[in-house]
């Protein structure tokens, strides 16, 4: 045991000699130290302490201990789903429901997957895009639960190499966009795939790819003025400490941004762009400048367009983009959170929004933001991976976040009629009684409030990971929308007194604070 011990202590004192030899001996490098001993510890008061926000603003930290935060969804109820890649886990931190400025609790929701990263919320499905793929599961916005299996519907998605993560969004047009980053740092890709981001139907099917040529767009988000999809992009390393810019861009379909053969407004890259052929300069030539530029490796990735009425004038549809910030260059730069604000004639202008993640004489680092959501009162969360930290801000100088979330109203689910199957529910009912179902929710686990809960598919997925005590009964497809059917009927018919008996495909009127159907 000794001896082993002894050789872990060795191996990490050489990684450590080594890393320092890398920053000390090579150009153009300085790393943010803590995060390859799994990042900075983090507090209120060094929230306080370090942290700054724009006027009208207020941060706080909303939850520590969340190792590895990445990206972030928030629920009807206001619980923030936050993904762990390296942790392999997605966790779901608790609305704040004392108004304290914190959250009430967090519990993983999902783990052993494939090093999970993009998320977003979809009806009542949860969706995650793991290194390989992308899964979505049923979810229960009421208490924050999955409601049935996790089932993973595009596979086959290569994670090799560099740029690993993907991320994920659903678009105003109904597809789910999938961005893949770059192998290498720069390089002809043999992955069609890869450097690309992708769309495909929220079932899974129709995988295509939608625009080339960039890079690493771990973020990107629609316009609520023109609908346009905003994607930050980084650029490539070691062309030194100022160049390449990295990148806003416009995405639209077929469309060709440039890497790996350009960087930034269609300079040819020295490696692969500068003595190329015919083909390749026509290609450049052809291809998409970005609509903004960052400074070089300040490494941009999350992009959020406010869209709460709630914000102040100044900033609604304003974009928050997350400023990861700099490796690759002498002195850091970067880690901040900057908002983005386009003019009449459709010039952007960046503002800093949060800062002192780093420090005034740039040497220390507190955090590095990843990424930034916005629920439906106008709170704004940011994920830290470095500190393993999410924090909110809320509206409001000097006054506590707790007393402005607690004037804001809550967020209400939207609203869709129940359709319940007459025939379905009966062969449901049969099933009801032969598992001899009333003995323990007649008495033990009365049912209540299920129309609340779940709609007739998620209630259906529930049956294949059921709460103990109930036992899973191995329910065919049919028999679990049956079931399904039925209970919903039953609650129905107990509340409102509607008729259980109405021809198939019915719609049955249910309250309207339950989930869409």
């Amino acid at each position: 045991m000794k001896s082993l011990l002894k050789y872990a202590l060795i191996s990490f004192i050489a990684l450590a000699v080594a890393l320092t030899a890398v920053v000390v001996f090579m150009p153009g490098v300085s790393v943010p130290w803590k995060q390859l001993t799994g990042g900075a510890d983090t507090d209120p008061q060094t929230v306080d302490r370090q942290l700054q926000v724009a006027a009208g603003y207020r941060i706080e930290l909303f939850a520590d201990a969340v190792p590895n935060a990445r990206w972030l969804a928030v629920t009807r109820r206001g619980d923030v789903i936050v993904s762990q890649p390296k942790r392999g886990q997605v966790t779901l931190l608790q609305a704040d429901e004392n108004r304290d400025g914190q959250t009430d609790g967090q519990r993983v929701l999902i783990d052993g997957l494939r090093r999970p990263h993009g998320l977003f919320l979809h009806e009542n499905w949860l969706y995650i895009a793991e290194s390989d793929g992308v899964g979505r599961v049923p979810f229960d916005h009421s208490d924050g639960r999955l409601a049935g299996r996790y089932q993973r519907i595009v596979e086959g998605l290569a994670d090799e190499g560099n740029h690993w993560t993907k991320t994920i969004g659903m678009g105003p047009d109904g597809w789910v966009y999938l961005s893949s980053g770059s192998t290498c740092n720069v390089c002809t890709e043999e992955d069609p795939q890869r450097a690309t981001i992708m769309r495909f139907r929220p079932d899974g099917s129709d995988l295509e790819i939608f625009a080339t040529g960039l890079r690493n767009s771990v973020g990107f988000d629609w316009s609520p003025k023109n609908g346009g999809l905003y994607a930050t992009d980084n650029g490539r390393d070691w062309l030194g400490d100022d160049f390449p810019p990295c990148e806003l861009n416009l995405v639209e379909k077929d469309a060709f941004y440039g890497w790996p053969y350009a960087n930034g407004n269609r300079i040819p890259d020295p490696d692969l762009g500068v003595n190329s052929g015919a083909d390749i300069k026509q290609k450049i030539a052809a291809s998409r400048p970005p609509v903004h530029n960052f400074p070089a490796h300040n490494a941009p990735l999350g992009i959020t367009f406010l869209r709460s009425p709630t914000q102040p004038a100044a900033y609604r549809d304003a974009a928050l983009v997350a400023l990861h910030g700099s490796w690759n260059r002498s002195v850091k730069d970067g880690y901040k959170v900057v908002s983005l604000h386009w003019d009449e004639q459709g010039n952007i202008h960046q503002k800093d929004f949060v800062w002192g993640f780093l420090s005034a004489d740039k040497s220390e680092v507190h955090g590095r933001p990843v990424a930034i959501a916005e629920d439906a009162s106008g709170n704004i969360y940011i994920s830290d991976d470095y500190a393993g930290a999410v924090y909110r801000v809320t509206t409001g100088d000097g006054e506590s976040a707790a007393n402005v979330a607690a004037s804001k109203p809550r967020m209400q689910a939207p609203n869709k009629p129940l359709v319940i199957d007459s025939g379905a529910a009966q062969r449901g009912e049969e099933l009801y009684q032969r598992h001899n179902c009333a003995e323990c929710h007649a008495t033990q686990v009365p049912l209540q409030n299920l129309a609340k809960k779940y709609n007739l598919q998620t209630l259906a997925d529930y049956f294949d990971t059921p709460t103990p005590p109930m036992p899973n009964y191995g329910f065919s497809s049919t028999q679990k929308r049956a079931l399904a059917h039925y209970l919903m009927a039953r609650e129905v018919e107990i509340e409102s007194g509607a008729n259980l008996l109405l021809p198939p495909g019915t719609p049955v009127p249910i309250d309207p604070s339950g989930p869409s159907g």
